[in-house]
């Protein structure tokens, strides 16, 4: 009996397997998919590096170089192409492994990356950076390094030597560039893991370059004559052309940031043009109300404040927040340049600073609100005033870190070569004296 109780218990646990003694079955494991290659999403991002490029190249050379007195235009724009060339060999070689390479973990890593991709070692052709080719997302970041870079020259025009140029840039992209890219954007960097929102570099280039060149403007002094001479643009139709030529790159400035061809990009580009439009209007109109006319120059300048303060929002916020944006980037930073500059008393010849430092300043800043859907933005997982915090964060290590590096980099640069041309020389022209010739005959 006790067999067959035991057998029959048996085969009413076999029909119900709920009743059945069963060892646990082995956990599931579900493999995440393997990144795949998509063309549209390939073809956009080179495309948007090429841009990028180009704004700084001639882009942003023809806007100085229109901007200073005739007899310096061809050592702005000898500047800029050099600095481009060596930021962009500089990335290759290691650049782009500290950004983009480890932080995961403690110690430095993140703050700094690593260098297993030195000289781009393990970088191949099917390598790939999510859906594009990961040459593609180094051609890309490397368009960044180079204007990022290139944006300070403006702050020291007319004045410093050209081999001081070069040190003084090559030393803040090492120390100052490489570190904060990677704070920002780098999964695991110190900032990325707070949250911060950066969508094109409102921290990393802008706020980044915009103090670097202020510092350095500070302690090479003014130009010869300033404050007493006039030191008006000798060509402002060059001037427009490049400004023009930055807002066209802009696109796969901010565009590009997607990395991909989609709705984001879509509404970056959508935003790009929204909030440039209603900066270089409240310039305009802010100058016409204080000073009884709307110049070009200010037009053009508001345009630039606006495409630097949409930077960080423009693929995070709706299109009425880039406008909001736009409009208060573009009357801010016509107060400072008209108001503030002269009080100040530092000699930032082209406003590096009063646009891209303060612009990218407010932009970073107001992406933490505007980012919010009760607003227009695309949203995101705390508070607003979680948010704010955390931007407001970024926004304070990119100062003080830029600060310091520049700092003891323009102090170390003038202590080795020495930072000014000889008085006689900057009267008569870098063009002339450092490159031998003239823009002009």
């Amino acid at each position: 009996m006790a067999a067959g109780a035991a057998a029959a218990l048996a085969a009413v646990m076999a029909a119900h397997p709920a009743l059945a003694q069963t060892a646990p079955e082995a956990p599931v494991v579900v493999e995440a998919a393997a990144p795949v290659l998509n063309t549209g999403d390939t073809t956009w991002v080179m495309v948007s590096a090429i841009l990028v490029m180009m704004m700084t190249v001639p882009g942003l050379a023809l806007f100085y170089g229109g901007l200073v007195r005739s007899k310096n235009m061809l050592s702005v724009l000898m500047q800029v192409l050099s600095v481009f060339c060596i930021m962009a060999l500089l990335w290759v070689i290691f650049g782009y492994s500290l950004a983009f390479t480890g932080g995961e973990g403690g110690g430095l890593a993140p703050f700094i990356g690593t260098l297993s991709r030195t000289f781009l070692g393990g970088v191949g052709v099917d390598s790939l950076s999510g859906t594009v080719p990961e040459y593609a997302f180094i051609a890309f970041q490397m368009a960044f390094a180079c204007i990022a870079a290139a944006l300070i020259v403006g702050a020291t025009v007319e004045r410093m030597k050209f081999a001081a140029v070069l040190m003084f840039c090559t030393i803040w992209f090492v120390l100052s560039y490489l570190p904060i890219c990677h704070m920002v954007w780098q999964p695991g960097g110190y900032l990325f893991a707070h949250g911060a929102l950066d969508f094109a570099g409102g921290t990393v280039i802008h706020i980044n370059a915009g103090v670097a060149g202020l510092i350095a403007a500070w302690v090479a002094g003014p130009r010869v004559g300033y404050g007493r001479e006039l030191m008006a643009p000798h060509n402002l139709t060059f001037t427009f052309i490049g400004a023009a030529l930055l807002w066209i790159g802009w696109f796969g400035f901010n565009a590009g940031s997607a990395l991909g061809a989609n709705g984001v990009a879509a509404l970056a580009l959508v935003n790009t043009v929204v909030a440039t439009a209603a900066a270089a209007l409240a310039w305009a109109f802010g100058e016409w109300a204080m000073r009884g006319h709307p110049s070009l120059l200010g037009g053009v300048s508001g345009a630039i404040a606006g495409l630097v303060g949409v930077t960080p929002a423009a693929g995070f916020v709706g299109p009425m927040g880039a406008i909001a944006i736009g409009l208060i980037c573009g009357l801010a930073c016509m107060w400072f340049v008209v108001t503030m500059k002269s009080r100040i008393g530092i000699d930032d010849s082209l406003d590096v600073f009063g646009i891209h430092g303060l612009g990218g300043i407010i932009g970073a800043v107001l992406t933490g609100i505007f980012v919010f859907p009760a607003l227009g933005g695309r949203g995101v997982e705390v508070t607003m005033g979680e948010q704010l915090y955390v931007q407001v964060l970024g926004v304070v290590i990119a100062i003080l870190w830029s600060a310091v590096v520049s700092f003891v980099a323009i102090h170390l640069v003038k202590a080795v070569i020495g930072l000014r041309v000889q008085t006689s020389d900057e009267r008569q022209g870098l063009d002339l004296i450092t490159h031998g010739e003239n823009a002009y005959n």
